[in-house]
């Protein structure tokens, strides 16, 4: 499984994107009861089967792991495993 690492400038960046990443595969993978091989940076979450509640439920999974906050806003135009884990590391870094 290999994390996309195209907007992580630097290698100790990356190596921190790819972590969230991963965490983000797994959380997502665990609640939605899916192979975690399935769940890759730039799937959606609707061909993983998610519907509304679902995406509600990870991402308050994700704000609990994380220790962030994703507004409503936000989460609203999350699709892809990787905008999460991108919107974490925004919102961890600010």
């Amino acid at each position: 499984m290999r994390a996309s690492t195209r907007n992580c400038p630097s290698r100790a960046v990356r190596i921190i994107c790819q972590s969230t990443i991963q965490q983000v595969q797994d959380i997502i993978a665990t609640q939605l009861s899916v192979d975690p091989s399935t769940v890759q940076p730039e799937t959606k979450f609707s061909e993983l089967g998610a519907d509304s509640l679902d995406t509600v439920e990870i991402v308050m999974s994700l704000e609990e792991k994380f220790g962030v906050s994703i507004g409503e806003q936000d989460a609203e135009n999350i699709s892809t495993v990787k905008q999460v884990a991108d919107l974490i590391e925004k919102e961890s870094s600010a």
